[in-house]
């Protein structure tokens, strides 16, 4: 991973938990998919905290010079998805998470719960 890619990743993870996202979590898609890199998806308790948890990605990133390619679903909040091409951030309601099941989806992915910090790699 590069160092820029390796820092905005960190932006992105460090903006999820200090809005406390509920079971955040990091998919390496490096060796499964053209289409991005990383998959950093969580969970927000309401409509409201979902909103939080993907403004303050945005901001977040925004003071660190990067801007999401496309954001969907803000509006609902019930899945909304920001778009960074090489990390996609995929915030969720409980129920849309359990429904979409999104890390079934890509279970060949190695997965890496997001905690306070991510281990060395």
């Amino acid at each position: 991973m590069t160092e820029e890619l390796n820092s905005e990743l960190q932006v992105i993870i460090d903006a999820v938990l200090e809005r406390n996202a509920r079971e955040p979590i990091l998919l390496d898609l490096r060796e499964l998919s053209d289409a991005t890199d990383w998959f950093v998806v969580a969970s927000g308790d309401s409509d409201t905290h979902a909103r939080a948890i993907a403004d303050n990605v945005i901001e977040r990133a925004r003071r660190h010079g990067s801007r999401p390619s496309g954001v969907e679903g803000r509006g609902p909040a019930s899945w909304i998805l920001l778009d960074f091409i090489d990390v996609v951030v995929h915030v969720f309601q409980p129920r849309v998470r359990e429904f979409y099941r999104l890390e079934d989806l890509w279970g060949d992915a190695p997965t890496t719960p997001i905690l306070d910090e991510l281990p060395e790699r």
